[in-house]
């Protein structure tokens, strides 16, 4: 057959597995600088966390405002350190004071000095201190101060983290090998139903194999795994509407094959949002 008629089909396998090297990197990376701190919980953990939470509201501040003020970065990093610390203390409800002020002060800011794109910015200051410091502060709370992987916030939260990173997996590997429909062609195009179902069964498989190491049994591993998978999707795609709203297509570039650190733990927040809600509804699912 001619160079004419037969297509070339070297450069597939390398488009298929694009950057895979790189995001297998950078999460193995993430994993490293987590990992003590996730052991050690308490301060460590919630100085860990608050340092991500800040980082991820700095992104969030500059890809939603075109000419950001210094203010509009120290406000909503201040109110995240301060819920910390209230979180670790216990003192949930001074924290939810924090929280709130914070949003008042990062729309107040706004509101006074407002960004010079046409149409209201007021809301997304709003969202983005709700969206990002809510989750990190449950993120402390349900890790808890105990030392240890035997600790029921050491496997609570890392039930919840396992679950979310197969659904990214067994969605990556499903959608590269199987491909097919789009899942939500106009928010992300790369993912597919194919992607999205081989996630799904990935991530219910492990949550029900932690869920029977930990003692919670299989089934109620595999139930509680299945709405926190999805809720992981859906952090991901309500991030990637955002962007596409704003115009922006990564939130940052310090991880290399992920954009920046918002883009890779919008899932987790999403999931843990999900699961908090969850576990205060049902506690029976993890007795």
């Amino acid at each position: 057959m001619s160079d004419g008629i037969m297509p070339d089909l070297s450069g597939l396998p390398k488009r298929r597995w694009k950057n895979l090297g790189v995001r297998f990197g950078s999460a193995v990376a993430l994993l490293l600088v987590c990992l003590a701190p996730f052991y050690f919980g308490g301060w460590i953990w919630a100085a860990l966390v608050a340092l991500f939470g800040s980082r991820m509201l700095f992104e969030w501040v500059r890809m939603s405002h075109p000419a950001p003020r210094l203010t509009a970065y120290i406000a909503p990093i201040l109110g995240l350190i301060a819920a910390v610390i209230y979180v670790v203390q216990m003192q949930y409800g001074l924290a939810v004071i924090a929280v709130g002020l914070t949003i008042f002060s990062v729309v107040g800011l706004q509101a006074i000095r407002p960004s010079p794109r046409k149409g209201p910015r007021i809301g997304w200051a709003a969202l983005g201190a709700a969206y990002i410091v809510i989750p990190c502060l449950l993120i402390i709370a349900m890790r808890g101060n105990a030392v240890g992987f035997s600790t029921d916030g050491f496997q609570r939260l890392l039930f919840i983290v396992v679950c979310v990173v197969a659904a990214d997996v067994g969605a990556y590997f499903g959608g590269s090998l199987i491909g097919g429909p789009k899942l939500a062609p106009l928010i992300s195009p790369n993912k597919t139903w194919s992607g999205f179902v081989s996630g799904q069964i990935f991530a219910v498989i492990l949550g029900a194999l932690v869920g029977w190491s930990v003692g919670i049994g299989w089934m109620n591993g595999a139930i509680l795994a299945l709405p926190v998978a999805i809720l992981s999707v859906l952090g991901d795609l309500f991030e990637s509407a955002i962007k596409r709203k704003l115009g922006v297509k990564d939130t940052g570039t310090l991880m290399p094959g992920h954009g920046g650190l918002l883009d890779r733990l919008d899932s987790l927040m999403a999931a843990v949002l999900g699961a908090a809600i969850m576990l205060a509804l049902f506690p029976n699912i993890w007795a």
